[in-house]
Formats: structure tokens, C-alpha cells, sequence
């Protein structure tokens, strides 16, 4: 264990990159999920989203909750299945990729889960300075201005930096008791955000039809475990082998199951009597108008640690995403510049963009489709038996195991893509009813009105997948390279 303590020890920046962790660096336990989870979830984004169920999906409160346990526990489940590839092959999500769909193959899959990496953390930034601005405001009487905009967003980047920088021990390490003393926080917040509701309204509110059920689990997955399933590898290829599979499922199913369903569901409660959460371009401060005035700092401290923790996470795995894009740089110096593409992020939603929650539902709605495809296709591979060769992993040039023909994998490739059409056929993405930024032709039936083109992409993915390599091993025959993954790695 001796290089495992060199390499991911707390308070040391980890210089490992992309590449494999060998069995004698492996260790943790499956536990590391549940708080790795429950850190990334435990901030106030989950309020809002529970509001749009009740406010724009049309869902009464026991509707929105069953939504939130469906979607959340369910979509993290996922996760914690995805994350078995990185116990299994030792690298970040996206590297092992390149075993499915070819070293230049994976380009595709690995620039859309950067972009949404970028996306999310832009997200997170800017509630994140809203909240910086709110207790400067509130404990100062500093009102806000763009240069103390500028200098919110920088100081909450900065403490991002930090962390993620240093690296996969020293977040864990954080993650768990940042998780202890965040998560008290919150109940403490939650506590008095129940009592400013209105029971008499929230109890009225009638029923909304079934598939408003359906749409509000598809949102619920998509905006949360879903953005999440190209990284469960990043924070498991750490873990030693032997750890059985079901407890890191179990563990992340959990661990995000509890922080998300528990917000969820008082965001639902909130909407039910008054539309302000939902409708607000600041979160923030519409929940913070919903407290005592004293009970403001504590809030605004919460908000504010919860928030980091989920955006120190994002921005770990953004950075190990630009390097097997092809960035020749350090981790470190990923990250870096990972940060300064978040506070540019950050200026346009906080200076540039009217509307916050507008470009916030059409980000998640687009990017969840070529998501969802990469995960049909990952999830088909994983069960054909993959094993993965590091050296070959690693290896980028026509040489590698991984280059197949041209460097593309096109049963990966071909169903990646055509998972991707078949999900925008049906998706609908808009900032309002008369600002429409992509329809898909499909989008008016009851799958795209229901908000299911990521669910169709994630089936078609995982449905074209298995038969274009069905048809490439019976071509090529089952001891081929490029159509039998589990025997032609087996015995390396």
C-alpha cells in the first residue's frame, strides 16, 4: 500500500492522471459512494426541482414525492452499476470508453460529458455567488454590484480549486464530513422551510394525471442521477476488486437517495402554496425570503457548502474528461483551466442572461439525450462481459488493441449515434412557450410531451448496440478482437 498512500493521500495533490490504478494501489471501502453521493446532492438545486413538479408538471405533493423516490433512487442506482467500470478497470469513466467505441470513437461521447460537466458547474457557481452575494447583503448591508459579482464567483471558484485540486483522497475525505456538517445544517433550514407552508393549499391540490407521474420521474433521473452516470468510474477506480458490486450500488443508490428525495420532496411541499420558488431567477434569495431573519447566514452558509460540494466533484471529473479528450497537461493544470471556463460561465448567467431557470431545464433537457445513448451502449458492453486491457487504454496511436478499424468501434459508434437521433425525434427543448431552441419532429407525441427522449435514446442506444455487435461477431467470428470484448482481453 505503499504507493497508494503516496500517490491518494489526503492533503497531497494526486498525480496520477487518466492512467489505471494498479491492484496494489486499490483501496477504500464501498461506503466511500455513500458519502461521495450524498455530498454531491445535498445542495439547495434540489428545491427547485421539486417545485417544477408541482408548479410547471402539474403533479399534486404525494405525486411529486413518488417521483423523487422513483427518479432519484433509481437514477443513482444506475450510477452506482455504471461505477463498476472503474472498480473493474482502474480509470476515470470516459478513458475506459475508449475500449467500446475506439480510441477515436470515444471523441464524441467524451465532449458532450465535458460539456455537461462545464454546464452543471456553471450552474452551481452562480447559485453559489448568489448566495455569497445574499450574506454579504445580509450581514453587511453590501448591496450587489458587478465588480462584488465578479468577486462572489471567484472566491467560491477558488475554494473549488482547492479541493479539486489536491485531488481524489482529500475528497473523500471532505466528502465525508462536509457531508456530517452540511447535512445538519440543512435539516436545520428544512425544519423552519416546512413551517412557512401553506397545508391548507398544499392538501387541495388535486391530482395530476398519470403520465405527468411518468414525465416527473424522467426530469427528476435526468437532472440528477443521469448527469451523473459518465463519472460514477471517476471516484470508484480507487476501490480493490473484490468489492462486491451490489454494495456499490447500494451505496449509491443511497447515498444520493436520501439528501435528493428529502429536498425534492420539501421544493414540492413549498411550490404547493406559493409558485415564487419556481418562477424565482434566484433561487437563493427566494428561499432565503421564506426564513426568519435570523436564520439567514445559517441558510446562506448551507446553500453555499452544499453547492461546493457537488461542483468540487464535477470539476474532478471535467478535468480527467479534458485529458483523455487529448489535453496534454497535468491533472492539475486541468482543473485550472476547467475554472476559468466556470467563471466565465458564471458572468453570463449573472451579468448576461435574463433568466436563470430557462436555460437551466433546456441545458439538461438536450444534453440528457447523447448521455443517455452513451449509457445504453456502456451498459450493453458492461454485461457482454468487458474487460479492460490498461496499456491498450492508454495507448492512442494505431497500435492499441482499442483502435479496431480507423480507430472507431462502429457498432459503439453507429449506435451511439443512432441512439442520439431516435432521442431528439421526440425532444423538445425551450426557455418558453415562444422560445423553442430545438423541437424534434416527434416531439408533440406522448413520449416527447412527457419529456422521454433521453429514456428513448438510453433504450435505442443499448437496443442498436447489441445488434450491430451481434452482426459484427458473426461476421467476423467470436474469437475477432473488435466484436468479442470479454475474449479478447480474457487472457491478458
Amino acid at each position: 500500500m505503499a504507493a497508494s498512500k503516496a500517490n491518494d493521500r489526503v492533503g497531497a495533490i494526486e498525480t496520477r492522471g487518466i492512467e489505471p490504478v494498479p491492484d496494489n494501489e486499490r483501496h477504500g471501502q464501498a461506503g466511500q459512494m455513500f458519502w461521495t453521493w450524498f455530498a454531491a446532492n445535498i445542495s439547495i438545486l434540489g428545491l427547485p426541482l421539486g417545485a417544477t413538479l408541482v408548479a410547471f408538471r402539474g403533479l399534486n405533493v404525494w405525486q411529486a414525492i413518488l417521483a423523487a423516490v422513483v427518479g432519484s433512487f433509481g437514477s443513482f442506482a444506475l450510477v452506482g452499476a455504471l461505477s463498476l467500470a472503474g472498480k473493474k478497470g482502474g480509470a476515470p469513466a470516459l478513458t475506459l470508453s475508449r475500449a467500446v467505441f475506439g480510441q477515436r470513437g470515444n471523441a464524441g461521447p467524451t465532449l458532450i460529458t465535458w460539456l455537461s460537466r462545464v454546464g452543471w458547474e456553471t450552474i452551481t457557481t452562480t447559485t453559489a455567488a448568489y448566495a455569497l452575494l445574499a450574506m454579504l447583503n445580509t450581514a453587511f448591508g453590501i448591496g450587489r454590484n458587478t465588480v462584488l459579482t465578479l468577486v462572489c464567483l471567484l472566491v467560491f471558484i477558488t475554494c473549488t480549486l482547492l479541493i479539486s485540486g489536491l485531488g481524489h483522497a482529500t475528497i473523500m475525505w471532505i466528502n465525508k464530513w462536509a457531508t456530517v456538517v452540511f447535512g445538519v445544517l440543512n435539516l436545520v433550514v428544512m425544519g423552519f422551510l416546512v413551517a412557512t407552508v401553506d397545508w391548507s393549499k398544499v392538501l387541495h391540490v388535486p391530482a395530476g394525471p398519470s403520465s405527468g407521474v411518468i414525465a416527473g420521474v424522467g426530469f427528476i433521473a435526468a437532472g440528477t442521477g443521469i448527469g451523473w452516470a459518465n463519472a460514477g468510474a471517476d471516484y470508484a477506480r480507487y476501490l480493490p476488486r473484490e468489492i462486491p458490486g451490489r454494495r456499490l450500488i447500494g451505496a449509491s443508490a443511497f447515498g444520493a437517495g436520501i439528501p435528493l428525495v428529502l429536498l425534492i420532496s420539501l421544493g414540492s411541499l413549498l411550490s404547493a402554496g406559493d409558485r415564487t420558488l419556481a418562477t424565482s431567477s434566484d433561487p437563493v434569495a427566494a428561499i432565503n425570503a421564506m426564513l426568519p431573519s435570523w436564520m439567514a447566514i445559517p441558510y446562506l452558509i448551507a446553500a453555499f457548502g452544499g453547492l461546493l460540494m457537488s461542483n468540487h466533484l464535477s470539476t474532478y471529473s471535467a478535468g480527467l474528461t479534458m485529458i483523455t479528450l487529448g489535453l496534454r497537461v497535468p491533472r492539475t493544470a486541468a482543473v485550472a483551466l476547467d475554472v476559468v471556463l466556470m467563471f466565465a460561465g458564471g458572468i453570463y448567467f449573472m451579468l448576461i442572461a435574463g433568466d436563470f431557470y430557462g436555460p437551466f431545464s433546456t441545458f439538461l433537457t438536450l444534453l440528457a439525450v447523447p448521455i443517455s445513448a452513451w449509457i445504453g451502449v456502456i451498459a450493453v458492453d458492461s454485461l457482454r462481459g468487458r474487460t479492460y486491457a490498461p496499456e491498450a487504454l492508454m495507448d492512442t496511436t494505431r497500435t492499441s488493441r482499442y483502435w479496431y478499424s480507423g480507430g472507431f468501434h462502429l457498432p459503439a459508434v453507429l449506435g451511439w449515434a443512432a441512439a442520439i437521433v431516435a432521442g431528439l425525434l421526440f425532444t423538445k427543448a425551450s426557455t418558453s412557450e415562444t422560445d423553442v431552441w430545438f423541437a424534434g419532429p416527434l416531439s408533440g407525441t406522448w413520449f416527447g410531451v412527457n419529456g422521454l427522449g433521453w429514456a428513448i435514446s438510453m433504450v435505442v442506444g443499448a437496443a442498436a448496440y447489441a445488434l450491430f455487435a451481434r452482426r459484427a461477431d458473426s461476421a467476423a467470428g467470436s474469437g475477432n478482437e473488435s466484436a468479442a470484448p470479454a475474449l479478447q482481453e480474457a487472457g491478458q
